[in-house]
């Protein structure tokens, strides 16, 4: 994994189920806890075994870090991936300075030039919860439109 000193991070609807004990993960960590999992930052330490990231790098971290060997990853649905990892639920998440990330090379998007750490923070829980809805329950194809209706984040 790597250490990734936060520069943004969002709040989230998902934070306010955490906060108000809805989520069974944070209630078997118990207290203290850190939440946040809508996070952007740059890589200040790289463990043993990660070889797609180096000191220095910017990083947005999506919300849900698969694991890549289980039977939903090996379908192609990383999304619901068996045995996830998440920020600021089954981990220390990110409002803090500085979080531990497990399963780096996997999960880690480096941020391009021109993307500023606030916009891509913004990107993590969104494009998640997005790509699953269209491109794995909805099946959207190449040529085919969809119209996203609701409110939030997702919603028009």
């Amino acid at each position: 994994g790597v250490v990734v000193e936060v520069k943004a991070t969002g709040v989230c609807r998902s934070d306010w189920h955490g906060w108000k004990g809805h989520d069974s993960d944070i209630l078997e960590h118990g207290l203290p806890f850190v939440p946040g999992h809508e996070l952007a930052g740059c890589v200040v330490d790289v463990g043993e075994g990660v070889s797609s990231l180096q000191v220095g790098d910017r990083v947005a971290v999506p919300f849900i870090l698969s694991c890549g060997c289980c039977r939903e990853c090996g379908r192609g649905r990383p999304t619901i991936c068996e045995r996830q990892q998440q920020p600021g639920f089954t981990q220390h998440g990110s409002f803090a300075e500085f979080v531990a990330l497990p399963r780096a090379d996997r999960n880690l998007c480096r941020i391009p030039d021109g993307v500023s750490y606030v916009e891509a923070a913004a990107l993590g829980c969104r494009t998640t919860t997005a790509y699953r809805a269209v491109l794995q329950r909805g099946r959207l194809r190449a040529g085919e439109s969809l119209a996203v209706f609701g409110c939030g984040g997702l919603g028009l």
